[in-house]
């Protein structure tokens, strides 16, 4: 089954970024709705142990990361492009800029926001063992002025992109760009913290453009019945050696994939497919059988299992 399945939550902002992906490539594909914060018993399986928001998963190959899910969707439904009037290389590394350096400063805006009464039970303690340090939404009110000053000027540079009355960051069409930029606006606007978009008009328009694009057509989809989707598929990635690998890694070693940021969960398996941008892992779990799982090589860290 080449159904796309994306294991998310709606308030996500990274779900978000593919959702506006799949809107841009008017794709049908199939929720699931997993939880905010762990456990999630039903992705575990999937990803082996890879606990961030979202993961894609078609028949048995699991795609870890915004980035590499894209990147897939891109390879599978080349039209219309995420790169339509620019190009990947540059696409990417602008979307992977405004992830690192915008997101974090966004959250903490966001989050600084928020009464504690309005997260679930349990969420702020999940999210510090994630980042390694405490949710304390206090801290995060009072450094609202420093979040302003991280994220105005990268604004002021989005606002100068629009100048030229382009509709979206690259021109004429929608990009990878905008995926990228228009989430974290997206989790800021929805926490209420509306009034750091005031000085923006052209940014504030182009937000409202993004958000008519929609999310395409899903339809929801029970995590239990995409276990067994799993389990009946074969991973189709195949052996992949990259030629020009400094490292010497190939198929068939021990490895395992952790992310460089947050949610450093390792996630340990045999190595199938190694390129400059991307690692395939091959593992095996009782509730889903043999999966590959998708990683980007930005962002995280290979090591001998």
């Amino acid at each position: 089954m080449n159904d796309i399945i994306l294991h998310h939550y709606p308030t996500s902002p990274f779900a978000e970024k593919v959702r506006i992906a799949l809107g841009i490539k008017g794709l049908s594909w199939r929720s699931v709705t997993i939880p905010m914060i762990m456990p999630k018993p039903d992705l575990m399986p999937l990803t082996g142990g890879y606990r961030k928001t979202p993961v894609m998963q078609i028949g048995a190959d699991i795609y870890c990361d915004t980035h590499c899910i894209l990147r897939e969707l891109e390879r599978r439904h080349p039209q219309p492009s995420l790169y339509a009037g620019t190009d990947a290389g540059t696409a990417n590394a602008l979307a992977f800029w405004h992830d690192r350096n915008v997101f974090m400063p966004a959250v903490g805006l966001a989050f600084g926001g928020r009464d504690m009464a309005q997260l679930p039970p349990g969420f702020a303690e999940d999210r510090a063992k994630m980042s390694g340090r405490p949710l304390d939404i206090e801290r995060l009110r009072a450094a609202a002025p420093m979040f302003v000053d991280q994220l105005r000027t990268q604004w002021v540079w989005l606002e100068h992109m629009l100048a030229d009355e382009r509709p979206f960051l690259q021109g004429q069409q929608p990009t990878l760009l905008d995926c990228a930029v228009y989430h974290p606006c997206w989790f800021i606007r929805n926490a209420g913290v509306t009034t750091a978009f005031a000085e923006f008009p052209r940014l504030t328009a182009w937000m409202e453009r993004v958000k008519q694009i929609g999310h395409g057509t899903p339809t929801a989809l029970d995590a239990k019945e995409a276990l067994a989707i799993a389990k009946a598929a074969t991973p189709q990635a195949s052996e992949r050696l990259d030629a020009n690998e400094p490292l010497g890694r190939k198929p068939g070693m021990k490895i395992e994939v952790t992310p460089d940021d947050t949610g450093k969960d390792p996630v340990a398996g045999e190595l199938v497919s190694i390129s400059p941008e991307e690692v395939v892992i091959r593992r095996e779990d009782p509730l889903v059988g043999a999966v590959a799982v998708h990683f980007p090589r930005m962002g995280f860290v290979i090591k001998a299992a």
